[in-house]
């Protein structure tokens, strides 16, 4: 089987499952029309299409790794933005949450925003009010964020989380809306399974951000720019992610001086309430 022929071979084993087209398309986030045009030959499925599909049919691990050795035939894919505003921003984070359930090991770089999965409603708010969204699409998109977090109290799972220190400082809501989202990291980082990690403005480095990142496994790298998203599925380029993010866990803080200098950031915004 290639990629050429990854669409007929699902629809073949979809099929064979008993299952109906509207189930497996609801199962893997996207419309009926969209699994058509995979099955038909007429649409190239991405790494996640597959991924999200096969979860939906429920396949074994052989047969999943079967056909997601051909969905990788092409190392790297991009999807731009827009594409997936079309797609529907709420719809993207569920097939992100698809993906997250199956993850054992999620490692997270991020230079800009809080995480999605650490974010609170307020946040995602903001996050998504840049969008140019209806109120009635920004509101499911916010629900299907918050919804992607329940996978943190999920047991045998873990979550590394590195954040730099200028993203705690970042002015995208009011000061008390920030205290709340610093709060929200603090108690978040007391979850057994979950490792926060801050890079502190202060600490001598060696290597620069460059753009966030999150690692599933060690199968596939997300990586989000300014005009698309790009999946990595060469283990040549996963290997220098996980290069990278170790790097910086390395030179992060963490634990209770983490937490410090967190609580130190969220007194300096009360203070600034207090006398503003």
């Amino acid at each position: 089987m290639n990629k050429s022929s990854l669409g007929s071979a699902l629809r073949e084993l979809r099929e064979s499952s008993g299952l109906e087209a509207k189930a497996v398309a609801r199962g893997a986030a996207m419309s009926r029309s969209k699994l058509s045009k995979i099955e038909n030959g007429n649409a190239a499925p991405s790494v996640t299409d597959v991924d999200c599909i096969l979860t939906a049919i429920g396949v074994s691990d052989e047969v999943k790794a079967q056909y997601m050795a051909a969905a990788r035939e092409a190392a790297t894919e991009v999807t731009a933005w827009r594409l997936i505003r079309r797609l529907g921003y709420s719809r993207k984070q569920q097939q992100v949450q698809a993906l997250e359930s199956q993850a054992a090991l999620l490692r997270l770089f991020q230079p800009s925003l809080i995480p999605g999965l650490l974010q609170t409603p307020e946040y995602v708010r903001a996050v998504f009010a840049r969008r140019d969204l209806t109120e009635a699409q920004l509101e499911r998109t916010i629900g299907a964020r918050l919804a992607r977090q329940s996978v943190l109290y999920s047991e045998g799972k873990t979550f590394r989380f590195i954040i730099t220190e200028s993203v705690l400082r970042w002015r995208i809501v009011p000061p008390l809306v920030m205290v709340g989202q610093l709060d929200r990291l603090i108690s978040a980082s007391r979850l057994p399974n979950v490792d926060i990690r801050i890079v502190a403005l202060s600490t001598p480095q060696v290597d620069f951000p460059g753009h966030s990142f999150s690692i599933k496994d060690d199968r596939t790298v997300t990586i989000e720019t300014v005009h698309a998203e790009t999946v990595v599925t060469d283990p040549r380029d996963i290997a220098l992610y996980v290069s990278k993010f170790e790097g910086f866990s390395r030179t992060a803080v963490a634990g209770h001086v983490m937490r410090g200098l967190i609580e130190a950031i969220r007194d300096d915004l009360l203070r600034e309430q207090e006398t503003g």
